[in-house]
């Protein structure tokens, strides 16, 4: 009997599904939902009412909860076209390396410069912080830090050229 019924009424709640819905996927979803629910509390249908209103309001009602669920988690549709690209885990020998080769382009910089980018940037100091524990003014810092970074760049680029390493 529940099966007839679906088979009247499947193209009629597709649609409303999808038109309620924002994606395919949703409204395939509440559909499965929606025609779960009428199943499972199909005993409570009043006989004067219209079968199709009926399931017209399950679907419906499945869509909005659907909706005012994805409001608090969004989801996102997985398919070939959205998938990021895989990124290759880094093995432990090129972390080492990266922190050899910060390491040496940090001791290129001048003491002042090395020590303000250090403080603000590595050990996450306030740039007021970093000036009391230096005795500067926070101007200073701040353009050490400027300057620390311009060098720090160019210097990174050297090393990038397998060339120029150790």
């Amino acid at each position: 009997m529940f099966a007839e019924l679906l088979r009247r009424h499947k193209d009629h709640l597709w649609q409303t599904a999808l038109r309620t819905s924002y994606s395919r996927e949703d409204a395939a979803d509440c559909l499965q939902d929606a025609l779960l629910s009428a199943h499972r509390t199909a005993e409570t249908f009043r006989s004067e009412a219209e079968v199709r209103s009926w399931l017209h309001a399950i679907v419906v009602n499945a869509c909005l909860d659907r909706i005012r669920r994805n409001k608090t988690r969004r989801a996102i549709s997985i398919t070939p076209d959205t998938m990021p690209e895989a990124v290759e885990p880094r093995d432990a020998y090129a972390d080492y390396e990266l922190s050899v080769i910060v390491s040496e382009a940090l001791f290129t910089l001048p003491d002042d410069q090395r020590l303000a980018l250090v403080m603000t940037e590595m050990e996450g100091r306030s740039v007021a912080e970093a000036a009391a524990a230096l005795g500067v003014a926070e101007g200073t810092i701040k353009s050490r830090c400027s300057r620390a970074r311009v060098r720090l760049q160019e210097r990174l680029e050297f090393f990038r050229d397998p060339g120029n390493r150790i």
